[in-house]
């Protein structure tokens, strides 16, 4: 019953994000077909009027349709997996989705687990050796990560490595030279077009982690099960990694969960500034463009994505704390 109505809320809290999204992206400031039609006055010299419905037949979108009936459609077309459909590219959300989110995906979930480890490992090793020059280090490093914008860092890395040592491309995901596909030559492009974008990503979120994971090993450290191996004799390293730090990651699980989930929607600003394919680029296109099927598919992704991974948490929190219980 517990896991029934976790799910029961998930769902409810979708319903009533999706709703807010679509109308808030409704009233969004500015309008697209107008746009597109002064484009086509100016080009080909026609009148605005005829340019509306030029514009209107070719993206087959009525802005002065009822905003309940567009709702009531949006909402059916959700129901049946339809994400909508983009007036920029003319096509399904779906797939842009499927086309952008392996590139998100690559990105940011290498990102996350490289940041994770490393941010983890680093907070250990501060909570468990305290006093040394390496706590002092991590907090400097953490403020200033945390001051800077991500694109602030991809935009350095991107001066220093692409543009003046040429060491990594300007951009893409990998070389218009070479043919997609599962070969050596594919893979080693992507992966050389993706250091830079995970460097900026990881930069930017190991000392977050490290700082989480210092204060979670600090309060476990008085635990009475710290003191017991110490009074077993217990090697100081099995202390450290399988009773400190297996039972101060618990509470990061969570926060890891949803970063997982928030990857959805991938880094705007840091696929941007890398002119990487992925979600976040597109983001970026849907909202400049003003493209409300795109901007709308696109939160509900990011939206489910977080609510889902949130339940997931909850649920498997349980599973590695026997002290947890879910309620009744």
């Amino acid at each position: 019953m517990a896991v029934l109505k976790r799910i029961a809320v998930a769902l409810v809290t979708l319903f009533f994000v999706t709703t807010l999204t679509f109308f808030v992206v409704r009233n969004t400031p500015g309008d697209a077909l107008q746009v597109w039609a002064l484009e086509i006055v100016q080009t080909y010299g026609i009148s605005m009027e005829d340019a509306m419905k030029q514009v209107r037949a070719m993206y087959g979108y009525d802005p002065d349709e009822p905003v309940l009936s567009q709702y009531i459609r949006y909402v059916k077309g959700l129901a049946r997996g339809n994400l909508g459909t983009s007036i920029l590219y003319k096509s399904s959300v779906n797939e842009i989705v499927f086309q952008a989110l392996p590139w998100t995906v690559f990105i940011l979930s290498t990102s996350l687990v490289l940041s994770f480890s490393i941010g983890a490992l680093l907070g250990m090793a501060i909570a468990w050796k305290r006093k040394t020059v390496l706590d002092p280090i991590i907090t400097g490093y953490a403020a200033i990560t945390g001051a800077t914008p991500d694109y602030i860092t991809a935009l350095i890395l991107l001066i220093i490595f692409a543009i003046n040592l040429k060491w990594f491309p300007l951009k893409g995901a990998y070389d218009p030279a070479v043919k997609p596909g599962f070969t050596w030559e594919f893979i080693k492009s992507v992966l050389y077009h993706g250091v830079l974008p995970i460097a900026a990503y990881t930069f930017e979120n190991t000392a977050a982690w490290a700082l989480a994971m210092k204060g979670s090993a600090v309060s476990v450290l008085g635990e009475d099960y710290i003191m017991a191996a110490w009074a077993r004799g217990l090697k100081e390293r099995r202390i450290m990694t399988r009773y400190m730090g297996r039972n101060a990651m618990l509470p990061l699980v969570t926060g890891l969960a949803i970063a997982f989930g928030s990857m959805m929607g991938g880094s705007v600003l840091i696929e941007t500034i890398f002119n990487y394919p992925g979600i976040g680029w597109f983001f970026n296109q849907a909202v400049a463009r003003r493209d409300y099927g795109l901007m709308q598919g696109l939160f509900f992704l990011t939206a489910a994505a977080v609510i889902l991974a949130n339940l997931i948490a909850d649920l498997l929190y349980t599973r590695l704390d026997p002290r947890i219980r879910l309620e009744e």
